[in-house]
């Protein structure tokens, strides 16, 4: 807090310490050997390593809304759902990268905050904050890079890989992320949503991750993989149409769970509306010949080669939207 004459102490802002202070400050939250220089110079870990690489932007009121998350789990969200893609290519985080535009308003503790959620999901994996970049701007923004390694010699876990007869998988939950948005717009912040439904609204703002299931997917054979960032039709319709062939998803084996049939009758809604279109949970999805490997179960089938349909049970889905940018 800032000393101010003749009246409580005033909260201390970017602007108050300058450019160095906001990098000085991030850095004191996650400290790295690697961060301070120019470039930050990283080294391969295993033999025969390539470089994996995923970036993602976040715009205040359209990605993030600091009213209903704490800028802690802003920047755990962010951390999530890039360490996801760079996952979903069944290799690993070794090191994340974050901008930020702000006004010179933003008060120091919103910046140092998402750089502790950033640092707290790193250390998970574990990948360091190794640098970025901070500039004003008249609204709030957030870049993030995140980088990883595949390991050995084997192919990356594209979305093309899927074959017949393979068994499709996942690893986390399905509609919990979107269930928990359409609480907090309705009831408007975290503190008015109904206790029982806390566990939906904290999905939203920082959704369960699993590290290393990527990895394990692509050690027990998977031939592909993404995550269910923009709606589970939508991601798991990526893989078909890349692959060329149709899948048919076994309706009980994503079905809402008591506790979003619940939400759902209290809100008049769908709730199949959030699994099947909602995304960002960030949950696993591919297809591997044979058995779902640790951490994954087993969804559906890869049914046929030719891509002309995600089937439900053997019928269309009855929501097929998704998250678009524009």
């Amino acid at each position: 807090m800032t000393e101010q004459f003749g009246g409580p102490p005033r909260e201390q802002t970017i602007a108050d310490i300058g450019e160095f202070g906001v990098i000085e400050a991030i850095r004191a939250i996650a400290p790295s050997a690697r961060n301070g220089d120019d470039a930050a110079v990283l080294t391969q870990t295993t033999p025969n390593a390539r470089f994996v690489a995923s970036t993602d932007m976040l715009v205040e009121g359209r990605h993030f809304r600091l009213d209903w998350s704490t800028p802690q789990q802003i920047g755990a969200k962010a951390a999530i759902q890039n360490f996801a893609d760079i996952e979903s290519m069944g290799a690993r985080p070794t090191a994340i990268l974050f901008g930020i535009s702000a006004p010179l308003s933003t008060p120091v503790r919103v910046v140092t905050g998402i750089a502790e959620g950033l640092w707290g999901q790193g250390k998970q994996c574990p990948a360091e904050l190794v640098g970025g970049d901070v500039v004003s701007g008249d609204s709030l923004v957030i870049s993030i890079t995140a980088m990883g390694e595949l390991g050995g010699l084997s192919r990356p876990l594209l979305r093309s890989g899927a074959k017949p007869g393979d068994t499709l998988i996942a690893s986390g939950r399905i509609g919990y992320s979107a269930a928990g948005l359409a609480l907090l717009e309705r009831f408007g912040s975290p503190g008015a949503v109904p206790e029982q439904f806390a566990p939906l609204v904290a999905a939203h703002c920082t959704p369960e991750f699993e590290y290393r299931r990527g990895s394990t997917a692509r050690a027990a054979g998977a031939r592909s993989l993404t995550d269910n960032s923009d709606g589970f039709v939508v991601d798991i319709g990526a893989i078909a149409k890349s692959s060329g062939v149709t899948v048919e998803v076994d309706g009980d084996a994503i079905a809402p769970d008591e506790l979003m049939c619940a939400a759902a009758d209290h809100l008049g809604a769908d709730p199949w509306d959030w699994v099947l279109t909602g995304g960002e949970d960030h949950t696993l999805l591919g297809s591997i010949p044979g058995e779902p490997p640790t951490g994954f179960r087993r969804i559906g089938q890869v049914v046929r080669s030719k891509f002309d349909a995600v089937l439900i049970d053997g019928e269309a889905p009855a929501h097929d939207s998704g998250w678009v940018s524009f």
